[in-house]
Parts: C-alpha cells; structure tokens; sequence
C-alpha cells in the first residue's frame, strides 16, 4: 500500500498563491469548493431554512384552531339571512310593544282605565297615589301607590282585568291583610285589603330621551 507523503500535502497548501486559484493543486481546488459549498448550505439553512420551518411548524398547531375559526365565521355567513330576519321580527315585536306604551298625554286615561277597573271588580278604593316618575333609557315608569278592600275572589277578579288592559300595567310589591275584627261586620270579616304598585310606562318624547339620557343608563 503506498504511504501518504502529508509533508508533501503540508508544502503545497504553504505553496498556494491567493491571487492564483488556478495554481492551484486539483485536491485542494475541490477540496476549497466543497468546503465553500458546505458552508453556503449550512448559512442558508440557518438563517433561510430554519426560520420557515419553524414558521410551518407554528402554523401546523395553529391549523385546528384556524379551521374552527373559518368553520364558525363560515356558519355565520350562511346564517346571515336568517339573522336578517330575525332582527326584522325582533323590530317589529318591538314596535308593537312601543305601541303599547302610552305617551304623556295618555297617561291620565290609562290611570282612569285602572279605576274602572277596580270599579268594576267591586273593590273599595282606601288610596290611589302617583308616585314620581322613573326615567329609562326611552321609556318612563310611572308608579302609582293604591290600596283597595275587596273580597279574596274581587281582588283576584282585579288583578286579571288589569292584565287584559290595551296598556301594559305591571302590579309590584303586592301586601294582602285581612280587615277583620271585634268591630266589624260579619261582612267585612271576608274582605281582605292589599297594598299594591302599579306601575304604568310611556314612551319618551325625543327631546326627553336627550335630557333623561346621561342618568337612565343605570
């Protein structure tokens, strides 16, 4: 087996002329070339390679949850129409519960319907007070304090009618007592009375709403 003469290899690369490449011996020419080459592809992928796979990798796990956000804004996107539609019919029941809201100049009538209506269930009227209003965002609570003696059957009859008025009328705060005793008749011994608040509302005119706005949001 011949021997390598490395004095020979030793000499020739302190022999090399920088300004002279092709001088240069074969084996270090080739050598020179693979060395460069090794070290461009090692550059390339640490500063170009690397970044991107590590950029691949992140979006990899980040995939699912992409795919759960196209899904989901997907169905909302189908759906589109049927929101469309469901926001027109939420319009219109709100209009027609506005509608039942009466306005200022309404309210006088509304508190006489309820007085009709305590008349005709044949309660006895102990007090009927307007409280002071309370201002929503576009619409106004007008409570009024009423007591009323009546029978358990009269006052239920009351309490009915009252939720069939054209106007929404709400009863809070509803205090039943019975009236019964040594002084009186045998028929008082049956009527109860109740303390009750009727809240009515109206609707806010425009100037209101601009006034009553700062403070309704509570």
């Amino acid at each position: 087996m011949k021997k390598i003469d490395l004095n020979k290899y030793v000499q020739e690369l302190q022999s090399l002329d920088t300004g002279n490449v092709g001088s240069w011996p074969l084996w270090v020419y080739v050598f020179s070339c693979i060395l460069i080459a090794g070290l461009i592809i090692g550059l390339g992928q640490y500063y170009l390679v690397k970044p991107k796979r590590e950029a691949l990798a992140q979006t990899r796990l980040e995939e699912p949850e992409l795919k759960q956000q196209f899904e989901f804004r997907q169905r909302k996107v189908a759906n589109l129409d049927a929101y469309k539609a469901q926001l027109t019919e939420m319009e219109r029941r709100f209009g027609t519960m506005l509608r039942q809201l009466p306005s200022k100049a309404e309210i006088e009538n509304l508190l006489l319907d309820i007085s009709q209506t305590r008349l005709a269930s044949g309660l006895e009227e102990e007090l009927f007070k307007p409280e002071s209003e309370v201002a929503k965002e576009f619409y106004a609570e007008v409570p009024n304090t009423l007591v009323v003696v009546g029978t358990y059957h009269e006052l239920a009859n009351f309490v009915s009618n009252v939720s069939l008025l054209s106007r929404i009328v709400t009863l809070h705060n509803v205090k039943i007592t019975p009236i019964g005793g040594k002084n009186t008749s045998p028929e008082a011994d049956n009527n109860l009375r109740m303390t009750v608040t009727a809240k009515t509302y109206r609707y806010l005119e425009e100037e209101e709403i601009a006034v009553a706005a700062p403070g309704a949001r509570k």
